[in-house]
């Protein structure tokens, strides 16, 4: 017996990718809303939001689990999108908000974003991860998928916890298993933030699902033109004379005890010359031999200054006279800050590891993250007027060009189109 066409699923006919509805999970904002600054996958999941209310209106929906309760369901879009005005100004003017204002605001929004019923399906559906939230838990997931009707694609931004156990939180490599397990099971589509990620993420993928879709994506950078200033007025602490900076979260991975050793040797070897170095990153995990030399070292007082919860208005003068941006890590999935740095012709001086040279191509200054006399070495060179060093990679530099985020999200676009078509 023939099925009548009405009775047809229309994702098992003709236009399946074109017409699948996409549902965006932004269970990962609502958790930070009450964070005045955003991490880098905070970041993401925002883009992915805005890109996609811009690119595909009629077939986005927004879904979440709540952090209020733990529970799944859809969002309306309308409140929506005043979150994502209120999220924007609240990264924008962090200086400004006062914390009590910005709860209240926030608990505004949390109630008018209480997850509703999903509906009944009308056709193909997509559920799509911009972030690792709730992966961990296989068994929730699934049951996102089956309320869905859905394919799963996930955005991985890295699998540092399972690389490199030793600089994540004691529960780290435990609960990236899980995730890793959750996409290796359910994923039809995996994104992977770097060539780097994807060949770790790999190594935890079985042959579960043999028509999985993999693509690589190095996320968009932002355009931004940093201002010419020897010395920002956001930062009055800092003096006039050179300076350098390192945006990261302060914890291990990140390396920063390698620089603070460096600048004690600097003011020990330059006194009053010495450069500075501006940290802009909050506090992380782990971090207690930093924090120790940050608050506790005579030697590298008024010579590094920490910096925290700063606008990107502010960040952005500091960045405008500074030297170049300092990267040590000893392990990255995309490397971010080299990106944007590299975008505002700031130069970078970076760890020589996979995904960083993935990301700066020929650009950046390149070192071993324990070549401490080497960091030493190319941050005197860049300290010196009319540095030579520093004018090479400037002029190395106009040969770099930047991802937009319109080309990652073509490569999302085409992810959503393949993984629509799988069985049709």
């Amino acid at each position: 017996m023939l099925l009548s066409r009405t009775l047809v699923p229309r994702w098992l006919g003709g236009r399946a990718s074109v017409d699948a509805e996409v549902v965006l999970d932004l269970s990962r904002l609502l958790s930070r809303s009450y964070h005045v600054t955003p991490t880098g996958i905070d970041r993401v999941e925002f883009v992915y939001a805005r890109e996609l209310l811009h690119r595909m209106p009629n077939r986005l929906a927004f879904a979440a689990v709540h952090p209020a309760g733990g529970y799944y369901g859809r969002l309306p879009v309308g409140a929506v999108r005043q979150f994502l005005s209120f999220t924007d100004a609240r990264w924008r003017n962090p200086d400004v908000l006062d914390p009590q204002a910005v709860r209240a605001a926030a608990n505004r929004h949390l109630l008018a974003l209480r997850p509703r019923p999903v509906p009944t399906a009308a056709r193909q559906r997509i559920y799509l991860q911009a972030s690792h939230h709730h992966l961990e838990d296989i068994d929730l997931v699934a049951a996102i998928l089956k309320r869905e009707t859905a394919r799963l694609i996930s955005l991985i931004h890295d699998v540092i916890p399972l690389t490199h156990p030793e600089f994540a939180r004691i529960d780290g490599r435990a609960r990236h298993l899980r995730a890793m397990r959750t996409i290796d099971r359910h994923a039809s589509g995996i994104i992977g933030n770097s060539a780097a990620t994807v060949e770790a993420v790999r190594e935890h993928l079985t042959d579960m699902r043999s028509d999985r879709v993999i693509r690589v994506a190095h996320l968009g950078t932002d355009p931004v033109e940093l201002p010419s200033v020897s010395r920002p007025a956001s930062l009055s602490t800092v003096p006039a004379g050179p300076y350098f900076v390192c945006v990261a979260t302060i914890e291990p991975r990140k390396n920063h005890l390698l620089l603070l050793n460096i600048w004690r040797r600097l003011v020990e070897t330059l006194g009053s010359a010495a450069p500075r170095l501006v940290l802009i990153g909050r506090r992380g995990w782990e971090n207690e031999n930093a924090i120790d030399m940050i608050e506790r070292c005579t030697a590298l007082s008024g010579y590094v200054i920490e910096a925290s919860n700063m606008s990107d208005r502010e960040m952005h003068a500091v960045l405008g006279g500074a030297q170049a941006l300092l990267l040590p890590s000893f392990a990255e999935g995309f490397g971010m800050p080299v990106s944007e740095a590299l975008a505002a012709g700031l130069p970078v001086i970076c760890s020589d590891i996979a995904a960083l040279r993935e990301v700066g191509g020929a650009a950046p200054d390149y070192l071993d993250p324990l070549d401490g006399v080497g960091w030493l070495e190319a941050i005197m060179a860049y300290s010196a007027p009319a540095s030579p060093r520093r004018a090479a990679q400037r002029e190395r530099m106009e040969r770099w060009r930047p991802v937009s985020w319109a080309e990652h999200l073509d490569v999302v676009e085409a992810t959503i189109d393949a993984v629509g078509a799988i069985g049709r």
